[in-house]
């Protein structure tokens, strides 16, 4: 609205509402099959999100082009490898097909994602994160939940607990592994509501059947049962920062911002020229989740500096902001508490990668996917300690021998939880450990939204010709002896 309002023309993509299917393999939140069938209807989802932000109708009516159920899947800019580029470009897709748009500055306002929690039972439908609750609840009118136990007791999890139970749902209790609330003011209120607030526990295991969770037992309460339809993980969230990595932003760890950010100046802009973070990919802090109008000044701030460099023809000089030392939150204190109650709980048949089904067992043994040959004495031989030998253990490592956080949901459930275990089990600080990469498409998309339906004549009547071996197709079984060195290659 504000570059709008300067006279730019604007573009806004949505990727919400989300197509059913993708809502399934928990992309991008961890939805838990708790999303009822109405999102099913695409239409009716449409006309959901609309309805949630009347801001939307204000865009249109203000002349910006918005895109909903659109997603961003890549977004690249001139850098070693793609030098070729005259201009950053993004990838966008419908689901159903794919295309690229050029932009002379692009504001990314991505969120955050939730970070999950391995435990006996945590792969039953119903177990959810709390950004996922949320949406379903407030933006999508659709969330399939009853009798809800929240784990974590931060400003997110007071607000959608406040928000769950103004929409008539049972919060059956606020379960912190800590001795201390995080959100005390919050979870007083909610106290004051009926909401049983438990402290120094943790989910020993959730039963259930096929329709999900039934009941959780806790640890630290003597064997408390707590019957329930639904589990939100509220233990800490994540800046969703995939398109700047992809992009060549520079990101760092900062536990006052809530994890790995790109680095940004005042007004928002990242090493990358013309491209900006506002929100929660820029920073997440217990003020702005209380207060959205915290991100939407940062979002304010962005869009006035992109068009003042649009006017001005040139790129305004950037500086990184340095860490910010008045964190209320100390991300890494919280994750590795609830981490270390994880590694208590779990056994070896709790996956923390849900996806590929790698235990904690399996991830501190550095073990291959039980689907190969797991007894080979050079891999027995192997564990964290000896990848250690060679440095700082990399979590792109672990996921290439191990496959924990190559599944189809792309690590969005474990990616944190593994980089948490590392960091325990080798004794270095979370913001040490390096960044594992993110590769474009940052969203699954079938292979038919990139096939081109028009392929020209000249390219699909000459395709031996394209590699330029005559031979390539005959086996090579079937070569004469004198057949040449190109041949037989």
């Amino acid at each position: 609205m504000e570059a709008a309002r300067r006279g730019v023309e604007v573009v806004l993509v949505d990727e919400h509402p989300v197509d059913s299917a993708l809502m399934g393999l928990d992309v991008p939140f961890h939805f838990g099959q708790r999303m009822s069938g109405a999102t099913r209807n695409k239409t009716r989802m449409m006309e959901a999100i609309a309805a949630s932000d009347e801001r939307i109708a204000d865009a249109f009516e203000a002349g910006v082009d918005v895109r909903l159920g659109v997603s961003a899947w890549g977004l690249f800019s001139p850098k070693p490898g793609l030098r070729w580029l005259t201009g950053p470009v993004v990838g966008l897709s419908d689901g159903e097909s794919s295309w690229y748009a050029s932009f002379d500055a692009a504001i990314l306002a991505t969120g955050r994602r939730d970070i999950g929690l391995a435990f006996p039972g945590w792969e039953l439908p119903g177990v959810m994160g709390v950004t996922a609750a949320q949406t379903l609840l407030q933006r999508y009118d659709a969330l399939e939940s009853q009798r809800i136990v929240i784990l974590g007791s931060g400003a997110e999890a007071t607000s959608f607990a406040e928000a769950a139970v103004a929409a008539g749902r049972t919060v059956v209790a606020m379960v912190e592994v800590a001795d201390a609330l995080r959100d005390a003011k919050g979870c007083a209120k909610l106290a004051s509501q009926g909401v049983a607030v438990l402290t120094g526990a943790m989910v020993a295991r959730a039963a259930g059947g096929s329709d999900g969770v039934e009941d959780v037992e806790l640890t630290g309460t003597d064997g408390r049962h707590l019957p329930c339809d639904t589990v939100v993980l509220a233990i800490g969230t994540a800046p969703v920062i995939e398109l700047f990595d992809v992009a060549g932003a520079e990101i760092a760890f900062m536990s006052s911002r809530g994890g790995h950010v790109p680095l940004t100046d005042t007004d928002g802009r990242t090493s990358i020229p013309g491209l900006f973070a506002a929100g929660d990919c820029a920073g997440i802090t217990q003020d702005k989740t209380a207060d959205p109008a915290i991100a939407a000044e940062e979002g304010r701030r962005a869009a006035a500096a992109a068009c003042s460099e649009l006017e001005s023809g040139s790129h305004a000089s950037w500086q990184a902001l340095p860490a910010d030392g008045t964190a209320t939150d100390d991300v890494e204190a919280s994750r590795s508490a609830w981490i270390e109650a994880a590694m208590t709980v779990a056994d070896t048949e709790t996956h923390i990668c849900q996806c590929e089904e790698v235990s904690i067992p399996d991830l501190l043994g550095v073990r291959p996917p039980h689907y190969l040959p797991r007894d080979q004495a050079p891999m027995l031989a192997r564990d964290l300690a000896s990848l250690a030998n060679d440095g700082l253990v990399h979590q792109d490592q672990i996921k290439r021998l191990t496959r924990a956080g190559m599944g189809p949901c792309q690590g969005r459930r474990c990616r944190e939880q593994v980089s948490a275990v590392l960091a325990r089990a080798t004794g270095t600080p979370l913001a040490k450990l390096p960044l594992p990469s993110y590769r474009a498409p940052v969203r699954p998309l079938p292979l038919s939204a990139f096939a081109e339906d028009l392929e020209p004549g000249v390219v699909s009547d000459n395709w031996e010709g394209w590699f330029g071996i005559s031979g390539q197709w005959d086996p090579f079984w079937t070569l004469a002896d004198g057949a040449s060195a190109e041949e037989r290659s």
